[in-house]
């Protein structure tokens, strides 16, 4: 079962009087379940893709269906409800609220969408169980380790029930055995879940890892290795 088809997007941004193509006709299925990545160097496209794939930004022109609906031809709420309630997302700098505890960053998630607190609490702590952090739950950011800080954001994308998570460059700022760590975690989570990962990265660590390789080059899909895709049906 696909999660989200894209048919030629291409995004173009303009720096003064240049032009710059931060993807072209990007074309590609991501099916449920899959543990994918979007490869290149930097500069090739990847996060620009990543964000007109999970609805962060919108495509210069093409098409996107996301959960059978052409995501192109909604507007900001209904695109943001489609986030909301279908998408996680962990990025490469976390974006925790500082004055925020764990447990309040990733219940913060479900704040938004009008759930009851001791509900939120409740998932919230669950979430944060689930990524090892039991027990830390009334911690700040400022008062947890570079790599507990990225469990709380993955607390925190995991905690809404996606069916699809996207991770930008999650293991950047992390040092080896930290990264390591939390590409176990990815695993256990994606086998355990079988909720759909998609990574942005040039992480060797993660691109090895991966059930599918998307590689980008100057804006452009140049391959695409399906040869051990994980999706279900």
């Amino acid at each position: 079962m696909s999660i989200l088809e894209a048919r030629g997007l291409t995004k173009i941004y303009r720096l003064g009087e240049e032009r710059v193509v931060g993807v072209s006709d990007a074309s590609l299925t991501l099916h449920a379940g899959e543990f994918a990545v979007l490869a290149g160097p930097s500069g090739s496209g990847k996060t620009t893709l990543l964000n007109l794939l999970g609805l962060l930004d919108l495509p210069d022109s093409g098409v996107l269906v996301f959960d059978g609906k052409d995501a192109s031809a909604l507007d900001e709420r209904a695109r943001s409800r489609l986030r909301r309630e279908k998408l996680g997302f962990v990025f490469q700098a976390y974006q925790l609220v500082p004055v925020l505890s764990a447990e309040e960053n990733v219940a913060l998630a479900l704040w938004i969408r009008g759930l009851p607190e001791e509900a939120c609490a409740a998932r919230a702590r669950a979430a944060l169980a689930a990524v090892g952090l039991a027990g830390l739950e009334d911690r700040r950011p400022d008062a947890l380790s570079g790599g507990q800080r990225q469990r709380v954001a993955v607390a925190r994308a995991l905690v809404g029930e996606p069916v699809l998570i996207l991770a930008d460059e999650p293991t950047a700022s992390l040092d080896s055995e930290t990264a390591k760590r939390l590409l176990d975690l990815f695993e256990e989570l994606h086998r355990a879940r079988g909720v759909a990962f998609l990574f942005s990265s040039h992480d060797p660590r993660i691109v090895e890892r991966a059930e599918r390789r998307i590689q980008l080059l100057d804006g452009r899909i140049v391959a695409d290795d399906r040869a051990s895709v994980g999706a279900r049906t």
